[in-house]
C-alpha cells in the first residue's frame, strides 16, 4: 500500500458560523460541495480538494481527542495574513525555521484546534 497524498482532516465545533469565519474569512479557504450527511457541517477547499471537513451538532469532547497535534497548511502573503489575525484579535506565534527559513505561522481556530500556516523563507513578517 502506498499514500497518495493527504485527503483531508475533520475537526468538531460548537460555532459552525465561528469556524467557517476563522477558516474563509481569515485563512482563505473556500466552502464547496458537501454531500447531505444528515447533519451540520462545511466542507472547505484549497482548490479542487476538500481539506477540512467540519462538523457542528455533536457533543464537543471533554478532553482533547487522539494525538494529533495540530494541522499544517501552506500560505502566500503572510503580512496580509499577520494583519488580519491582529484585526480579527486572533492571537499567534510566528517563527522562522533555522536551516530552511520557513516562516511558521501558529494559532487556534474558534473550537481550540491548533493550526500551523507555512510561508515561503522570502516572505517579509
Amino acid at each position: 500500500m502506498a499514500i497518495d497524498g493527504m485527503n483531508h482532516f475533520t475537526v468538531l465545533t460548537h460555532d459552525l458560523d465561528a469556524t467557517r469565519n476563522f477558516y474563509i474569512g481569515v485563512l482563505g479557504l473556500k466552502e464547496g460541495y458537501r454531500p447531505p450527511l444528515g447533519f451540520p457541517g462545511a466542507w472547505l477547499y484549497c482548490g479542487e480538494q476538500a481539506v477540512l471537513h467540519v462538523i457542528a451538532g455533536r457533543p464537543m469532547p471533554k478532553e482533547a481527542a487522539g494525538v494529533i497535534d495540530h494541522m499544517a497548511f501552506s500560505g502566500s502573503n503572510l503580512s496580509a495574513t499577520t494583519t488580519r489575525l491582529k484585526e480579527k484579535g486572533i492571537p499567534y506565534e510566528l517563527r522562522k525555521q533555522a536551516d530552511s527559513g520557513t516562516w511558521q505561522l501558529f494559532c487556534y481556530d474558534p473550537s481550540g484546534a491548533r493550526v500551523e500556516l507555512d510561508f515561503k523563507p522570502t516572505e517579509t513578517a
